[in-house]
């Protein structure tokens, strides 16, 4: 099997930064988050915009060639759903069936239904995206393309309506079961569209944080901002469905691997020793790294989120696994936090994982990020392990370290990949390695504070800068190869 090695970036991290601001995409919820004045006033968000950013839109060129210049044979990107729908697509209108759970299991969309929507689509940036996937295909890279990195249209999600009022927003994203209609119709479209540039799909990147930091963790800077766990589970089971039934409106105009990108996060208990501590790292494992896992590939689907399984075959849809890692939870026991969300019997340690402190180092003397990330190569391990217990060909789909200096981030890289190496060594098949980022980006809530790039980028004249230490280490690896 080849091994890809490569870099990733999502649409909205990336793209936007042209100084003219032509190529603005307004239409998603990210967009009006990071703008919000009570976001901005409570510091839940930096305050930086993404139209200053590293303006990947205009010279995705030079960013290939870059990649290819690593010696690159692959590269992962995302296809803005706000970009090619900046308008609902409702009026187009297809048929559902439900299963006995009330739960979707089909979605009829035909040639028909593709001709409507095209009609509705941007046409601009349906080019745009094609000479994107065009020019990788020119230099030589396999394409893996997600179609769902975190951003949503805001007539799918408008977050600071739905913070202010779940039951009565229009648009209530994920907790509303018409997302999983207009999402199949999107994917469908851009399977059609774009088939024959692409080799790998994706449906979601990340889908779990989402939930946990939407509607759980009110305090750290991710849309809606609310504390909602009845909404929260809502969320999880109709990305579920909306991952299979994605899965089959791909298929119907593609016959290329459709797959789900997760961040596999191994846990461990804060005392090995104690059967409480125990417990909650396995019940960490079942609600943050299971519940999707379970689900599009074995079909089972934890309804109540208490451990518990029923079988859903029509959720069983899933060719590959790509498993996003930076780093581990330490967790102890608490008591479950949420009726409607039993399994949450848990609460990560401070001091480790990711609740470190900036460059620092952990309890266990691990370095930590500028991000405060514990630097914890075992975890790649542990975590890829896990995803390859479901019989799928597996991907390291993100890794990497926030690391501005370029202190920590070159053996960062060296021990990442030797972990990768140590998993091929024991039998379990990795297809890839894709490093988080080629250049800086935008950070999401943290903006541009936080440089993950192997380039940095000036802001001001959107120059690519190597940092030296990190290029030449990357390249080296890939030189060297895996084996």
């Amino acid at each position: 099997m080849k091994f890809y090695w490569g870099v990733v970036q999502s649409a909205f991290q990336f793209e936007m930064g042209d100084p003219y601001r032509r190529n603005i995409d307004s239409r998603s919820d990210w967009w009006i988050w990071v703008r919000d004045p009570y976001n901005i006033k409570n510091e839940l968000v930096s305050g930086d915009l993404p139209e200053e950013g590293i303006n990947n839109y205009d010279l995705y060129e030079i960013d290939h060639r870059l990649a290819k210049n690593l010696g690159l044979n692959a590269y992962q990107l995302t296809i803005e759903w706000s970009r090619i729908f900046p308008c609902p697509t409702f009026s187009v209108d297809v048929s559902i069936e439900q299963d006995g759970y009330g739960f979707i299991k089909k979605i009829k969309i035909r040639k028909e239904h593709l001709e409507q929507l095209d009609e509705l689509a941007n046409k601009r940036e349906v080019q745009h995206y094609m000479d994107v996937l065009k020019n990788l295909k020119k230099l030589g890279f396999t394409t893996f393309v997600t179609l769902n990195h975190q951003t949503n249209p805001v007539w799918i999600h408008d977050p600071i309506e739905v913070r202010a009022n779940i039951e009565k927003a229009r648009a209530r994203g994920w907790v509303d079961e018409k997302a999983i209609i207009e999402f199949a119709k999107f994917v469908a479209y851009v399977a059609w569209k774009f088939d024959e540039y692409v080799d790998y799909w994706a449906t979601f990147d990340e889908p779990m944080v989402t939930a946990e930091l939407g509607y759980l963790a009110p305090y750290v800077g991710w849309p809606p901002g609310i504390l909602n766990p009845t909404a929260a589970k809502k969320v999880i089971l109709n990305q579920v469905i909306a991952h299979a039934r994605a899965y089959d409106s791909i298929k119907k105009f593609s016959d290329k691997p459709v797959g789900i990108i997760l961040n596999i996060i191994p846990a461990y208990p804060l005392n090995p020793n104690n059967p409480k501590d125990q417990k909650a790292a396995e019940n960490y494992d079942l609600f943050h790294n299971r519940l999707f896992l379970e689900a599009v590939n074995k079909g089972r689907l934890d309804i109540e989120i208490s451990g518990e399984y029923v079988k859903i075959p029509h959720l069983k849809r899933n060719d590959w696994i790509g498993n996003n890692y930076y780093t581990r939870e330490v967790v102890k026991y608490i008591e479950p936090r949420y009726e409607e969300l039993p399994l949450v019997s848990f609460v990560g340690v401070e001091g480790y994982g990711y609740s470190g402190n900036p460059n620092s180092v952990s309890p266990d003397n691990n370095p930590t990020s500028d991000f405060g990330w514990e630097v914890f190569p075992r975890g790649l391990y542990d975590s890829t392990a896990e995803a390859y217990e479901y019989n799928k060909n597996v991907f390291i789909t993100e890794n990497g370290i926030a690391d501005s200096k370029d202190i920590l981030r070159p053996r960062y890289i060296v021990d990442h990949v030797k972990e990768v190496k140590n998993l091929i060594e024991n039998g379990i098949k990795v297809g890839g390695y894709f490093h988080w980022a080629l250049t800086d980006n935008y950070e999401w809530a943290m903006g541009f504070k936080i440089r993950f790039g192997l380039y940095e980028v000036d802001l001001i004249t959107k120059e690519r800068i190597p940092r030296r230490k990190s290029v030449e280490t990357y390249k080296k690896v890939v030189e060297e190869g895996i084996e």
